[in-house]
């Protein structure tokens, strides 16, 4: 496991609807971007398929198997897959990306390129953790710290946030206050440190100067229960603010 968090829910998958919080004067209050969390792999890893409303193109994010069931997701919905995002290249968020890929032409987004022997190890470390069929990829384009990807009418921001892996990336839609952060930060707990090129200081100080100041976001981690930035200042033990003296 990447973490010390509880196991993920298997169940039905739950469409959730974010709605523009900071919508200019003029533009609407209709939600502009909806996601359903589909938990995939023996690591019950928190694939999310997310997609704009109004052009109906949609993303994945962090595909590492089981795509049978993501792909009819899609079609039962009517979407189109135009991106497949990646947060960073454990085999678990991404050994099913070169198939995805494969069978749909989607543009691969992410992670940085520091995560590139992360992804050339995905064959190995998928027969070693029972991830059948886990194959490394070559990213569509790599990313870096403050740039920008789209999905349909929508806009992200992309923040490097490096320690659990060196060339891990979270995706940031700030109109709805919402990011999906991989293995970075969970309910009650972070990534973990001790895999190659893991470095602890590196995951706090990026917790702490790259996402704590974005304010109260809600976020979908890499495995088990969404949470908030806020509600994880006040209570996450490891990198709370009690903790980390903010």
């Amino acid at each position: 496991p990447c973490h010390r968090a509880r196991r993920a829910d298997r169940g039905n998958p739950a469409c959730r609807r974010l709605t523009a919080l900071h919508s200019k004067p003029g533009q609407d209050h209709n939600p502009v971007m909806e996601f359903e969390i589909m938990p995939v792999t023996r690591y019950e890893q928190n694939c999310s398929i997310l997609w704009c409303e109004r052009t109906r193109r949609a993303a994945v994010i962090d595909p590492g198997g089981d795509l049978d069931p993501i792909l009819a997701e899609i079609n039962r919905r009517g979407l189109s897959l135009e991106k497949i995002w990646v947060t960073h290249g454990h085999a678990d968020h991404a050994g099913a990306v070169a198939e995805l890929k494969e069978r749909t032409g989607a543009t691969i987004e992410g992670p940085h390129e520091d995560d590139r022997f992360w992804i050339e190890r995905i064959p190995e470390a998928g027969r070693r953790y029972g991830l059948e069929g886990a194959r490394e990829f070559e990213s569509d384009r790599w990313l870096e710290n403050g740039d920008r990807v789209t999905l349909g009418e929508t806009e992200w921001e992309v923040i490097h946030c490096p320690g659990h892996t060196p060339g891990h990336v979270v995706f940031f839609h700030r109109p709805s206050n919402f990011a999906q952060v991989g293995d970075v930060l969970f309910k009650g707990s972070i990534g973990r440190t001790d895999f190659p090129r893991g470095n602890h200081a590196d995951l706090i100080e990026a917790i702490t100067t790259r996402l704590w100041p974005l304010g109260d976001v809600q976020f979908v981690p890499g495995h088990g229960p969404m949470s908030s930035f806020a509600q994880e200042r006040r209570t996450n033990p490891f990198v709370g603010d009690a903790v980390v003296g903010q």
